[in-house]
This record gives C-alpha cells, sequence and structure tokens, in this order.
C-alpha cells in the first residue's frame, strides 16, 4: 500500500515527493526496472506515480483517477503556455 503522504504531496510536487520517499525507504513495491525508475523520475515524474498507483492500488481506486486528472490538466496548460510564449514573439 502507498502512503497516504505519498500520494497527496506527489499531486503537487511530484518530484520532490519521490526523493524524501526514496530515501525515507516508502518508494511503494513496482514491477518497473530501476534504470526505469530513475528515467521515468527525470523526465516523467506524475506518469511513474500513476504506474506506482495501478500496481499497488489498481486503476478502480480514486487516488489514480485523481492523479489522471491532474496530470492532465497539468500537461495540458503547460502546452498552452509554451505556445503562447513561443507565439507571443
Amino acid at each position: 500500500m502507498i502512503e497516504t503522504w505519498i500520494l497527496v504531496v506527489t499531486l503537487f510536487l511530484p518530484r520532490i515527493a519521490l526523493l524524501i520517499a526514496y530515501f525515507s525507504h516508502h518508494i511503494p513495491a513496482n514491477n518497473i526496472p530501476f534504470i526505469g525508475d530513475i528515467l521515468l523520475y527525470i523526465f516523467l515524474p506524475r506518469l511513474l506515480m500513476i504506474i506506482y498507483i495501478y500496481d499497488n492500488m489498481g486503476w478502480e481506486n480514486p487516488w489514480f483517477w485523481i492523479h489522471i486528472v491532474v496530470a492532465i490538466i497539468v500537461w495540458s496548460k503547460g502546452s498552452h503556455e509554451t505556445y503562447k510564449r513561443k507565439f507571443r514573439k
């Protein structure tokens, strides 16, 4: 089971929360190779957390869907801001 503090904090600060969880030995059990953990941590920490939730709690858990919705909002907002900045010049 994933601890509640990890689930809550990764909604807002996924990289920092995963780093703290790693050093405090609270990373949930998973089937991802260590190199995959590192690469996903660097490039897509929200996706890594979604995979952890799916592996440990399943897709029917509300935390899975909350993290999916937050990821979509963050990724769509970020791409919109990049588009605005790119064409503002």
